[in-house]
């Protein structure tokens, strides 16, 4: 089957309204999902379910940082698994543009890609906001051993040494910035990680804006880095 050495993990936190939609729209180009339900209030993690994820629950929430780490553990219980996209929740990641970068990737040149809203002109954000996300890709290529156009940017693939290596303790939106830090600090076979950027479209809706999409969260990810 195609794309079966692949896990979509996919934190989730109160998205009931989206989540059977986004499961709905990922399961026919990718047959594995596993959505960590961080202590929802909601239906989310029912109908994830329904829609024909894998879910495994927090009791409590704690953030997508230790959602993902969750993701990452279940999906290394598959031996099958050689590739980990992450995915987010509220329906503004696109399936085309995970193909386009497990093209990128089953390429064998690199083992992790990045998806960047900075490399074409997809993504409609405001100038204040791009602002903002430029500063923190700038503080954290001077703080890591990268350089990206998009570091805090939820949609990446990485290959299964790269994920048996990752540790991620910062459980808010720090974590995106570990990751990077970890990855660029990572050595594999005596060499460092290689990794690419691609194109993505980031749908900023309404819904994804008042999840916490909007200005003062990325206000918010660039004083956390700064606090860290």
């Amino acid at each position: 089957m195609q794309n079966d050495d692949v896990w979509l993990v996919v934190p989730l936190f109160n998205e009931a309204s989206v989540i059977g939609d986004v499961v709905a729209q990922c399961l026919p180009v990718f047959p594995n999902i596993v959505c960590v339900d961080d202590g929802s209030t909601d239906a989310s993690a029912d109908r994830a379910e329904a829609a024909g994820a894998v879910v495994v629950r927090h009791p409590v929430n704690l953030g997508q940082g230790a959602a993902l780490q969750t993701g990452f553990d279940y999906a290394l219980s598959d031996p099958a698994m050689r590739y980990v996209v992450t995915f987010d929740a509220d329906g503004q990641h696109q399936v085309s543009d995970v193909e386009a970068m497990m093209d990128r990737i089953r390429s064998g040149d690199v083992e992790v890609v990045f998806g960047s809203r900075f490399l074409d002109e997809r993504t409609e954000a405001t100038a204040l906001k791009r602002l903002v996300l430029r500063a923190a890709v700038s503080y954290t290529n001077l703080t890591t051993s990268t350089r990206l156009t998009d570091a805090h940017n939820g949609l990446r693939v990485l290959n299964r040494s790269v994920v048996e290596r990752l540790d991620i303790t910062q459980n808010r939106m720090a974590h995106a910035s570990e990751i990077v830090a970890q990855i660029g600090a990572m050595r594999l076979d005596g060499r460092r990680v290689a990794y690419a950027e691609e194109p993505v479209h980031i749908l900023y809706t309404d819904y994804s804006k008042a999840k916490g999409q909007s200005l003062w969260n990325s206000v918010n990810i660039l004083a956390e880095l700064i606090w860290r």
